[in-house]
């Protein structure tokens, strides 16, 4: 398979939907999921405050993004000098320069015509529950690059290991307010990426350890989707059989396994959600940035496309799965470590995506996220059909009525204050040339 490269002369898209996107915007905002009348148990005012609205998305701030967004690239093109656009950017190609002075990660030609870097997992690459922008990129890359991270971190820092009782991880949990569970790896830049862009992340190799954890937190942290109902927290540690690819979950149950990492995305655009201090946001809450989408479909041989929002995209993932229902209802998936993920990035100029996009053999997955679940859906719903309409170059109706007949709308998950639906559009149902002009990029 031959490698797609941004050339940088790809021509955008215009259209003159609100948004300035393909895809539909929702305005309303829901409930979040951290219930108020329990969570004071847990946590002091000011922990709980932050656990409960750092979900807030301004959705004037990010209307303003998706329209402003457009107009970076001619504003930096318009520059009065070189001299003028280099000493505007020269700060963060100064970032980027250190991160490959560091020599972070040894590096071997691939066998797809990029580089393959090697990130390990290590405190100096790894941070707890957060997207911090603030820090130097650990590696700066080029489209057409593979990324191969070995030996990835479970849970709350590699602290999730089995044997290890839920009343440790919950006081984890409660230690960091506002910070997700998640150990992140990032941020990762990638060369001459900037906002209007779009990152097309190909996964290439999942690989789990033999092990996975499921659980839920005791009832007065608020998490899950029933904590009300289950005051007592658990934890299952379930053993994985690779070759068959099969979790035992109880001597009578096995459960098949479908690897995917929880968590990969970009830095979010400043103002979408309430930060933990400038420039750090929460991993919990996914967005048009992807994050944690925790979409079970994104498994090996799929693919992502997530839109861009700062210079140098800056990549983060972590939160690795060894197989999830759609829901995550408890508050987990299976999860685990990897063994190996490696992701192959490919960056396509000014494409004005404004919400993440998953394809897979046999789908293309439309997202809607919102606090509501009955907003996220709706969002979804626009979002299918302006894809339909685009894509497939049919009236909004037709595509409305497709969707109805075709397309498959499903819960992707309900715990992580944001919530999510995932629309999943069957390519079969295209003419071979319709489908193969159906492109994402």
């Amino acid at each position: 398979m031959s490698v797609n490269h941004g050339d940088g002369n790809e021509n955008a898209h215009p259209h003159h939907h609100a948004c300035t996107n393909l895809f539909g915007c929702g305005d309303e905002k829901g409930t979040g999921i951290i219930r108020e009348d329990i969570k004071d148990a847990a946590f002091d005012n000011r922990a709980s405050d932050t656990l409960l609205h750092m979900d807030e998305v301004d959705q004037e701030t990010l209307d303003g993004y998706l329209s402003a967004r457009g107009h970076w690239r001619r504003k930096f093109l318009q520059a009065s000098s070189f001299m003028g656009a280099l000493a505007a950017i020269e700060p963060w190609f100064a970032r980027l320069a250190r991160a490959q002075e560091a020599g972070a990660a040894p590096k071997r030609q691939s066998d797809r015509g990029g580089r393959v870097h090697v990130v390990p997992s290590t405190k100096e690459t790894v941070q707890l529950g957060v997207y911090d922008a603030n820090l130097a990129p650990i590696l700066a890359i080029d489209s057409g690059d593979v990324i191969s991270f070995p030996d990835t971190w479970s849970h709350f820092l590699n602290e999730m290991q089995p044997g290890v009782p839920i009343d440790r991880l919950a006081k984890l949990r409660v230690d960091n307010p506002g910070r997700g569970p998640h150990s992140i790896i990032g941020p990762i830049a990638v060369n001459k990426a900037e906002p209007g862009d779009v990152l097309e992340i190909r996964y290439q190799r999942i690989r789990p350890y033999e092990w996975g954890a499921v659980f839920n937190n005791p009832g007065s942290l608020g998490t899950g989707l029933l904590p009300q109902d289950y005051a007592q927290g658990q934890i299952k540690y379930v053993d994985l059989d690779l070759r068959a690819m099969k979790g035992k979950f109880m001597p009578n149950i096995t459960i098949p396994l479908k690897p995917f990492q929880g968590t990969l995305g970009v830095a979010p655009p400043d103002g979408y959600f309430p930060p933990l201090s400038p420039g750090v946001t929460s991993s919990v809450p996914p967005g048009p940035h992807a994050g944690n989408l925790d979409l079970s479909e994104l498994s090996e041989g799929s693919t992502l496309y997530i839109p861009v929002w700062k210079p140098g995209a800056l990549i983060y993932t972590g939160d690795s799965h060894a197989v999830q229902g759609d829901g995550e209802i408890s508050l987990t998936a299976l999860e685990t470590r990897m063994k190996e993920l490696r992701i192959q990035i490919i960056l396509h100029k000014q494409k004005n995506l404004a919400w993440p996009v998953a394809e897979t053999d046999t789908h293309w997955i439309v997202i809607g996220l919102d606090k509501d679940l009955n907003t996220a859906m709706a969002l979804a719903a626009r979002n299918a059909i302006k894809f339909l309409a685009t894509r497939a170059k049919i009236s909004e109706l037709d595509a409305y009525a497709l969707c109805s007949v075709a397309v498959s709308f499903r819960v992707t998950q309900v715990v992580d204050i944001v919530r999510g639906v995932h629309a999943l559009i069957p390519k079969t149902i295209f003419a071979p040339q319709l489908r193969r002009e159906m492109t994402m990029v």
